[in-house]
């Protein structure tokens, strides 16, 4: 085997001491945050959309609010404001009351602070999916005499689901490679671990391509999965060859 071939080998073996274990539990680590940052954005989402299009003039504006000051700013500068701002203004406030501080995981942390930013994208993506509704639909409910839990339920969400997957698969996939940004503050998540294994070795082509090719891997994986929920999700609709 030659030489070459054999350091990487040995580079990236599992155990020790080879750091390929730390880039999969860094992996591990960006796959759960992004999973969980990409359900808080969703939850925010849904809840944003309504408040956006059948809310009150207060909550329309704070959605309005909320929704362009996410987008104007990068996501980095977002970032460091929730992981570290945030925390310490409501430690002060709670100090300020007699309460002691608390301390929050970086796990934690991090969900929140990206979670809240991929939020103002899913309110924007679901909102669009849902004025793609055909109204008819819509009134068809209420004419039955629909609740309006119920009306979302069963014709809202149905209806706009395929409307809806492509920009939600992006949010899901931008998610995951958002992670990379929480290394800035330290989280051990692939980008960090890359970066560190790079740098005690000085192997930066190697390692960088590894991250490279499990962050590709993912996106692989990502898309077929995300296929089969679209077709799914568009079950008894024609195909777009066949509404040619």
């Amino acid at each position: 085997m030659p030489l070459a071939q054999t350091n990487i080998l040995e580079l990236l073996a599992l155990t020790p001491p080879g750091w390929g274990g730390n880039l999969l539990r860094g992996f591990l680590n960006s796959v759960k945050i992004g999973a969980g940052a990409f359900s808080l954005g969703l939850f925010i989402g849904i809840c944003g959309a309504y408040g956006k299009l059948y809310g009150g003039l207060v909550i329309r504006d704070l959605l309005f609010g909320y929704t362009t000051l996410i987008r104007a700013v990068p996501e980095l500068v977002l970032i460091l404001l929730i992981y570290f701002a945030v925390p310490d203004l409501l430690n002060r406030l709670l100090e300020t009351f007699g309460y002691g501080r608390f301390d929050v995981s970086g796990a934690a942390a991090g969900i929140v602070a990206l979670g809240f930013v991929k939020g103002a994208y899913a309110t924007e993506v679901l909102r669009g999916a849902i004025l793609a509704v055909p109204q008819g639909q819509i009134e068809a409910g209420r004419a039955f005499g629909m609740s309006p839990t119920m009306l979302m339920r069963r014709v809202t969400l149905p209806a706009m689901l395929p409307f809806a997957i492509p920009g939600l698969a992006n949010l899901w996939l931008v998610a995951i490679k958002g992670t990379a940004l929480l290394a800035v503050v330290g989280f051990s998540e692939l980008t960090l671990e890359t970066r560190q294994a790079a740098g005690a070795t000085k192997a930066y082509f190697t390692f960088f391509m590894a991250a490279g090719a499990l962050y590709l891997l993912f996106t692989l994986i990502s898309n077929l999965v995300i296929k089969r929920i679209e077709h799914w999700a568009r079950r008894g609709q024609p195909s777009i060859a066949e509404g040619r």
